[in-house]
């Protein structure tokens, strides 16, 4: 264990002591949060009771959230405030997605066997063949107001 240097707010520190880690991320207090995304703390403890969120913890038991966890709040509050989705949907997406990134980690794995077990040597002829695979980019997710008659 080691203790970490916790940033709140861009204005105040506190020292947090946390599992180590192999690379040093950036760990945020319940308070800050709540406050960097306009929300009650009491929503970070229920999207965390509902499972939406996993903040990891400090040995005091205090909740740190990571750029990742962040990045995950972010995706919540779109699909809840923007589009109004309840939470059991924002659940069933959030679940679609980690499918959908597990199934591209397996195919980008299957791609990778079919290069090394066939293709080597001709390196050429397997880009001219992976490029014919259809990439589709992650869109943002978007309301569309239906229009009233």
């Amino acid at each position: 264990m080691r203790k970490s240097l916790l940033r709140i707010q861009g204005k105040k520190w506190a020292f947090i002591k946390m599992k180590e880690k192999k690379e040093p991320k950036n760990y945020y207090h319940i308070s800050s949060v709540s406050e960097m995304f306009n929300i009650h703390p009491q929503t970070l403890r229920l999207y965390e009771r509902e499972g939406l969120l996993r903040p990891s913890r400090s040995e005091g038991n205090t909740r740190c959230y990571t750029d990742d966890d962040l990045k995950q709040l972010e995706v919540i509050l779109n699909l809840t405030r923007d589009l109004g989705i309840n939470l059991a949907g924002v659940e069933v997406i959030l679940n679609m997605r980690k499918k959908i990134e597990q199934i591209e980690a397996e195919v980008n794995m299957f791609l990778e066997y079919l290069r090394k077990e066939f293709f080597e040597g001709k390196e050429d002829e397997f880009e001219l063949r992976k490029k014919s695979l259809v990439h589709i980019s992650q869109a943002k997710i978007t309301k569309i107001e239906k229009e009233k008659e």
